[in-house]
């Protein structure tokens, strides 16, 4: 029991900081390049953030846990957009680009909603894989685009590089390895530890994987955020986590799906209808202000603790 404990914690300090490197090392090389701060929130820390769940995702499907492998990335966008988002929100209000708003949450929404559809018949295959992974390298493609040829003030403001940013240096060339084997061992760590509590327990591999799982593989997105809150920049909060669920759904599950098919029990269904209830309900906050406010984080925060509740209800009714 204590050694399953220990490798949960080990996997969790291992994802957290081994992402922290990734997405530090990441933006700084991206800087160099003169990318914005908006397209590296969206795109480079997102998917470092996402290291974590990508590598669970993976390697439960690979050891024939599909229960853990896909409750860990519905568990954590709710985590991401409620629990997360709604704490940093009743710190400090946080804004959304009209960009994010008009174009970037609602293609989330599209991509989960499509997600739902395509495991109704139990499996997301991987011709379901295939379409997934086709969106989301599509959408890279298509940021690429705009900001190499800009059409308007929207799309020069989303390129837009800050002056003061700091750029690589050796050592960030040296963190990205070293993070990207960190975030490798922790999900090893992570998937072991988390199934061998739940065989002790005689607790579902669907309630770990949606709560602590989730969670923990949820950490990298909750310093950053939090970071970023601290720091002022509200485009890189709401790009993180709008970037990192999208590729949690499009690219994660996406990438998984074509290696090994991932099946999906009939109750698990539910919690992804409530994955898509959760962007639904961002999307309709943040369009009335164009921020989400404190009052509106307790709303989005109590959205995601009473999801958990409602879970472990059901896993022991």
């Amino acid at each position: 029991m204590l050694l399953h404990i220990a490798y949960l914690l080990a996997g969790a300090l291992f994802l957290w900081k081994g992402a922290d490197f990734v997405v530090d090392a990441a933006s700084a090389i991206a800087r160099r390049f003169g990318i914005s701060e908006l397209v590296i929130g969206l795109t480079i820390v997102a998917m470092g953030t996402s290291l974590p769940e990508f590598l669970v995702t993976l390697t439960a499907a690979l050891k024939g846990i599909p229960s853990i492998s896909f409750a860990n990335i519905v568990g954590s966008n709710i985590f991401n957009l409620g629990i997360i988002l709604g704490a940093v929100a009743m710190i400090k209000n946080v804004s959304g680009s009209k960009a994010l708003i008009v174009r970037d949450i609602p293609i989330l929404f599209g991509v989960e909603f499509l997600t739902r559809l395509m495991v109704s018949n139990g499996q997301l295959g991987r011709w379901n894989g295939l379409v997934l992974c086709c969106i989301f390298v599509g959408y890279l493609g298509w940021m690429y685009y705009r900001c190499k040829k800009p059409t308007g003030t929207e799309s020069t403001a989303m390129c837009e590089v800050t002056s003061d940013s700091e750029v690589a240096t050796w050592k960030d060339y040296m963190l990205l390895p070293i993070g990207l084997i960190a975030v490798s061992l922790g999900s090893q760590f992570v998937v072991d530890g988390a199934t061998g509590v739940a065989r002790i327990f005689g607790l579902s591999e669907w309630l770990i994987g949606v709560t602590i799982v989730a969670a923990g593989t949820s950490l990298p997105e909750l310093v950053t955020c939090l970071s970023a809150s601290m720091k002022g920049k509200n485009d890189m909060i709401l790009g993180n986590l709008v970037g990192s669920d999208f590729f949690n759904f499009a690219g994660v599950l996406g990438i998984t799906a074509m290696v090994q098919p991932i099946a999906v029990k009939h109750g698990e269904l539910l919690n992804m209808s409530m994955a898509v209830g959760a962007v639904a309900l961002l999307w309709l906050l943040i369009r009335t202000r164009g921020k989400i406010t404190r009052n509106e984080g307790i709303l989005l925060f109590a959205f995601g603790i009473g999801r958990w509740l409602f879970e472990i209800w059901r896993s022991a009714a």
